[in-house]
């Protein structure tokens, strides 16, 4: 019985069989994309923010879905710029929606979001339908010493506007060629 210690019989006097597994710490970084920062640090450098032209005078009415927009390559396009990871959009009467995109908010984003609390509303339950546009409110502000708080709210959403006309504009748009008849 001068055999040498087999698997087996090593782990049954207590010797371990394999080394000890190093446990994985691996932690996963952000999943957003590079580049792509949040309205909270806007705020704190301070930078300016513009909105997308091709959402203003849209015609889309918010009970429907945003693939029914006349123009569907707006949707693609970034709501604002630079690229944020989530917007707050404020409607005039106090609700909020936050459009959330990790590679950038789209106009589709901002218009998914709008349309999911309106869309089991009926047209006559809707004083104002269509998409005006919207509106970052320090473009056109100035502030004073004492409206910090202020300051920091408006920066961090955007204004939606709404309209009881469709405002279609043909920003971009391409012509439809008449059928030859």
């Amino acid at each position: 019985m001068t055999e040498p210690l087999t698997r087996v019989d090593s782990a049954v006097q207590g010797l371990s069989s394999s080394p000890p597994k190093e446990k994985a710490s691996h932690r996963r970084t952000s999943s957003s994309a590079a580049g792509i920062s949040s309205m909270k640090d806007m705020w704190e450098t301070r930078t300016k923010i513009q909105v997308a032209p091709e959402t203003q005078g849209t015609g889309w009415k918010i009970n429907t879905p945003p693939s029914k927009v006349d123009d569907k390559e707006i949707l693609s396009k970034p709501l604002i710029t630079p690229l944020v990871r989530a917007v707050n959009l404020h409607f005039e009467h106090g609700v909020v929606v936050t459009a959330r995109n990790s590679k950038g908010v789209t106009i589709k984003d901002a218009l998914e979001v709008i349309h999911r609390p309106n869309k089991k509303r009926a047209d006559d339950e809707l004083p104002e339908p269509y998409l005006k546009g919207f509106e970052w409110v320090p473009s056109h502000t100035e502030y004073s010493e004492g409206d910090e708080e202020k300051a920091k709210e408006d920066w961090q959403r955007l204004l939606i506007h709404l309209s009881s006309t469709p405002g279609v504009s043909n920003f971009g748009g391409k012509k439809k060629k008449k059928a030859a008849e």
